[in-house]
């Protein structure tokens, strides 16, 4: 099996409206200065169609400020099901496309593969504002989109459709949203462009592209399970080069030898980060057995042989994971079946596949070493 995003999920974005690409924004911004340049971009909502029922905290609505919040930024592409408009896209342009979108606009889109993820998301903040009613610790979600804004009608109706709790949207007309990211204060992005994932990671960014399964397993409805590979993933790719280099024996010598030199950290130790930092929440109110956000490791690593070093660099960070498995080289695809998270990152496109194969929601993180060695059928892998 060879997962495509492009493939899979019809295409690249149908909105690159603009001359070459730019990325927009100024990343060093500050939100004062930068939280209103989404203000103009949406029409303004139907008279027909889904009524918003806005959350409001004390009379009034509730928006935490991006730097207090867990922001992750979603585009449409992985939030909804899009391929009939790529399509239209392809075979008929731009001008076309944009007048399909309008007269559809009472049409919502169907659920993508980021979307019991974002549903989550709004599960966990329930709970948080169950208890803390005046933090602005939540998950906060953007929307961001490659779209024309006359397309954002039927983006909202969907979203109001759905009962979904995303206000914040970006839509570039075909610019870049790369730029933007820094100004959201972005702390995870999720996008079916892995071009696009690629330079949000080079900018410090925690990024993963997303696959489409025709098979999907259902998901706790009630807790936001997050499942993470751990070499360029959590942690950098310093052993897997080593196993890369010079072999599985190596790196285990490697392990030993290092075990209680930390690693470094990866491309999504600060989304962690994050997540464990409202675990704590929920675990100063003595919500820790029944806390709505449950996190695994799942790594290739063995246990005994080279799973040391992992638990103590993750200890010495004060970074607690819930569950930790380590399968020595055995196939992750059962394992997550059993898990059945709602987002599962590897940096590796063979784990990814054989998620997707079984129904999981997998995202790939293409970074470090593995990006230039693809994984063979009949190898073990370090990590």
């Amino acid at each position: 099996m060879s997962l495509d995003p492009v493939k899979v999920m019809k295409g690249q974005d149908p909105m690159a409206l603009s001359s070459p690409l730019a990325s927009n924004g100024d990343s060093k911004a500050s939100w004062e200065e930068s939280e209103g340049f989404c203000d103009g971009l949406g029409p303004k909502k139907p008279k027909s169609g889904p009524v918003r029922r806005a959350r409001k905290v004390e009379g009034g609505v509730f928006f935490p400020k991006p730097e207090n919040a867990v922001t992750i930024a979603v585009s449409s592409r992985v939030l909804f099901r899009t391929e009939k408009e790529q399509k239209v896209f392809e075979e008929k342009g731009v001008e076309e496309y944009i007048k399909y979108q309008m007269e559809h606009e009472n049409e919502p889109f169907a659920p993508g593969p980021a979307f019991p993820f974002v549903k989550a998301l709004e599960t966990v903040n329930a709970r948080l504002r169950e208890l803390y009613p005046d933090s602005e610790e939540l998950f906060d979600i953007v929307l961001v989109t490659y779209n024309h804004a006359h397309v954002g009608v039927r983006l909202i109706n969907t979203i109001n459709h759905h009962n979904l709790f995303i206000e914040r949207f970006c839509m570039t007309g075909g610019s870049s949203p790369i730029g933007y990211l820094k100004a959201w204060h972005t702390n995870l992005y999720l996008s079916a462009d892995a071009e696009k994932v690629q330079e949000a990671l080079a900018q410090g960014i925690a990024a993963a592209t997303m696959f489409m399964s025709e098979k999907q397993i259902e998901v706790s409805e009630t807790q936001l399970r997050v499942a993470f590979d751990g070499d360029a993933v959590l942690f950098s790719d310093e052993s897997e080069r080593i196993f890369k280099a010079h072999g599985l024996d190596k790196f285990f010598e490697h392990e030993r030898e290092n075990e209680n030199t930390l690693l470094d950290h990866g491309p999504l130790k600060g989304f962690l980060e994050a997540l464990g930092k409202l675990q704590k929440k929920f675990y100063a109110k003595g919500h820790r057995l029944d806390c709505p956000i449950r996190t695994y490791l799942v790594t290739a690593r063995s246990a005994a042989s080279s799973g040391i070093r992992a638990l103590k660099t993750l200890r010495a960070w004060g970074l607690e994971i819930d569950e930790a498995l380590f399968l020595a080289g055995a196939p992750k695809g059962p394992m997550l079946e059993k898990i059945r998270p709602h987002i599962y990152f590897d940096d590796q496109m063979f784990h990814v596949e054989g998620a997707v194969e079984m129904g999981t929601i997998a995202a790939h993180v293409p970074y470090g070493i593995a990006q230039k060695y693809p994984h063979k059928k009949g190898t073990n892998s370090a990590k």
